[in-house]
């Protein structure tokens, strides 16, 4: 009897216990929505990694392919450094720097081929100043007439200083020390004569003193800084760690 009951009791017992693991949790996976939410979150951060990391390799990969500086625009920037140099020894290193870069064209570096487009803008801006004086002169006033005589003269001491550095004969340099010698007293001489004429003008009353002077700014101005730079013309070598050739 106590072994039948033993038996049935045995078998309750053990009923119970299978209700018991029924009700208890899966104690590999006690939270699935939080363990998914996890995966989503470590993905999405696995996406984020990668599309920087593709992005910065197509930076990097741009910068390398980037082409490096073109011969034309490294020669440009030089050619400007030397005519800065240049005319930061002239009293007006603006107006020199921006009529001698109209025409520097190919960019010139050489101090000695930059002094001699100073000459030139001079010379071309004189030219200007003869022509308006012609023309204002049509009552041949006697004060006009010799200011106009004055520019010719100013003209032909700049045109002299030019064709000094352009005659080279075999083995010679453009400058010499007595050339630079030369030229300087010629540029100085144009400048006299621009200053000449002004103050006959102004000496004689003309009506055309105020008119004259403010044609002749630009002028006065460029043959003033040919001169400054023929003057300082050794510092600007040693500056630009050149010589003459």
């Amino acid at each position: 009897m106590d072994s039948i009951n033993f038996a049935k009791g045995y078998g309750k017992v053990n009923s119970n216990h299978l209700e018991v693991e029924d009700r208890v949790p899966n104690s590999t996976n006690p939270h699935p929505k939080i363990h998914q939410k996890r995966l989503v979150a470590i993905f999405a951060l696995l996406l984020l990694s990668l599309l920087i990391g593709l992005m910065v390799g197509a930076l990097i990969h741009e910068s390398n392919t980037e082409s490096p500086e073109s011969p034309s625009s490294s020669t440009t920037n030089s050619a400007q450094s030397s005519l800065r140099a240049v005319c930061n020894v002239t009293r007006y290193p603006d107006s020199c720097f921006s009529s001698i870069s109209s025409l520097n064209n190919p960019p010139e570096s050489d101090p000695e081929a930059i002094f001699k487009l100073s000459l030139r803008v001079s010379i071309a801006e004189l030219t200007k100043v003869s022509s308006s004086l012609k023309a204002m002169n049509q009552q041949k006033e006697t004060a006009l007439s010799d200011c106009q005589g004055q520019i010719e003269g100013a003209l032909s001491q700049l045109n002299d200083s030019v064709s000094a550095m352009e005659v080279v004969g075999p083995g010679e340099k453009m400058l010499t020390e007595g050339k630079i010698r030369d030229i300087q007293t010629w540029i100085s001489a144009a400048v006299t004569d621009q200053d000449t004429c002004l103050d006959g003008l102004e000496e004689m009353g003309s009506t055309f003193v105020d008119e004259v002077k403010k044609m002749m700014q630009k002028s006065k101005e460029y043959t003033s800084n040919a001169l400054a730079i023929v003057a300082n013309f050794n510092t600007i070598l040693q500056n630009l760690h050149v010589s003459l050739h």
